[in-house]
């Protein structure tokens, strides 16, 4: 018998209490320093002088398109990610930011996020970037030590980096995120933990914190570099876990980590299965319309091909059926360590909450969810194990 009820098709998503949900908009600025031998995304090494204003242009016009999407919502937050958006100039994002306000409007306590790089050239922006209304940064530390930054392929130091989150305060930034990456080529457990020390002591809002890993079409990939063993990663997930719970930092995903009341909101509407906007080169969206139709959406990745007028900016999109809403909500909401209400399957997806029963029942047999009926929420083993309580929802039980 199938895990997930077989008659879907019989659904309506009004009758079973659909509702649009927040909107969020998500701009990708492709360009890098430099590519880094582990990244998997869509960023391309910058030329001597990054077409600015035309890709302004294009991801205004990207975005015009997308405007039948919006559905007199407000925006909740914007994320500019990459590549590195600090790259460009604040008067390139004071355009953009122009142009989008111009076509969507703000909620009034909008998030705004924009992934630094903490090199030198990037630091002097901050304040400029403040004052357009951008008011909360992301930036890319990965590691305080100089070999491990090296062994990464990235361009700036630790010194640097520190000096960046120095910058970013004194620019106005009283809610800044750091990345930091561990199990890192050769790191041991002291180490990783000096490296968590280190971010703690600068006192970010948020720290997303987590495993190095080999992902296809990277550079690692082919050329794996020597990375810790499975038991010295684990002393370091769980002595990592226990310094950032003492020094008030709540795991509220799997590798998102912050003070009270300092979660991203705008990876919180992802993980709850809000809406996003995607534009610029390679960005992926998922919209909904307000029928309860669901659509993902991803654009045309190459930069040149982007800015190329006679290229669509839309490379493909499907309507997700009814079928893959069980999987695709899950995916998202058991990654929140706090979970979702159960309500909020039928009011993101628009099915009934009984095509979960079989699934749940079996989850809740092995260990994997918690048992609280009105509350979607993987239990401390289903955290560990994310990708077999995943499975559930996926196979058939023989």
């Amino acid at each position: 018998m199938s895990l997930i009820a077989s008659d879907l098709s019989t659904q309506h998503p009004l009758a079973n209490g659909f509702e649009l949900p927040p909107l969020s908009l998500y701009v990708h600025i492709p360009w890098c320093i430099r590519k880094c031998p582990y990244c998997d995304f869509n960023s391309h090494a910058a030329t001597a002088e990054l077409p600015e204003q035309d890709y302004v242009k294009a991801v205004l016009a990207d975005l015009d398109l997308d405007l039948l999407h919006v559905h007199n919502r407000p925006l909740e937050s914007i994320f500019f990610g990459g590549g590195t958006p600090s790259l460009f100039s604040a008067q390139a994002l004071q355009s953009l930011l122009a142009g989008i306000k111009q076509r969507i409007p703000f909620s009034a306590d909008i998030e705004i996020t924009l992934e630094a790089n903490p090199g030198t050239f990037e630091q002097d922006k901050f304040a400029a970037y403040r004052a357009l209304g951008i008011n909360r940064l992301s930036m890319g530390i990965q590691s305080f030590q100089d070999s491990k930054l090296q062994a990464l392929g990235r361009v700036h130091s630790a010194a640097e980096a520190i000096a960046a989150v120095t910058m970013a305060r004194r620019a106005g930034f009283d809610n800044f995120n750091l990345d930091l990456m561990h199990g890192l080529p050769e790191q041991s457990p002291e180490e990783a933990l000096t490296d968590l020390q280190t971010a703690i002591d600068l006192a970010p809002t948020h720290l997303s914190w987590y495993q190095l890993t080999m992902e296809p079409n990277t550079v690692f990939w082919s050329k794996p570099p020597i990375l810790p063993e499975d038991d010295v990663l684990w002393d370091i997930q769980e002595a990592g876990q226990n310094l950032l719970a003492q020094h008030g930092f709540m795991q509220y995903e799997v590798s998102a980590y912050a003070r009270e009341h300092a979660y991203a909101r705008h990876n919180l509407n992802y993980w709850s299965f809000g809406d996003f906007i995607g534009v610029g080169a390679g960005a992926h969206g998922k919209v909904s319309d307000p029928q309860g139709r669901i659509q993902r959406t991803w654009k045309t990745r190459q930069p040149s091909d982007y800015l190329n007028p006679n290229t669509p900016f839309l490379a493909g999109s499907t309507t997700l059926s009814a079928a893959d809403l069980p999987f695709e909500f899950l995916m998202n909401s058991l990654r929140l360590t706090q979970g979702v209400p159960l309500k909020l399957f039928s009011q993101r997806t628009g099915l009934a909450p009984q095509v979960l029963q079989d699934g749940l029942l079996l989850a809740r047999k092995r260990g994997l969810l918690g048992h609280d009926p009105e509350t979607l929420v993987a239990s401390a083993q289903g955290q560990l194990f994310l990708n077999d309580l995943l499975q559930i929802f996926l196979t058939s039980e023989d």
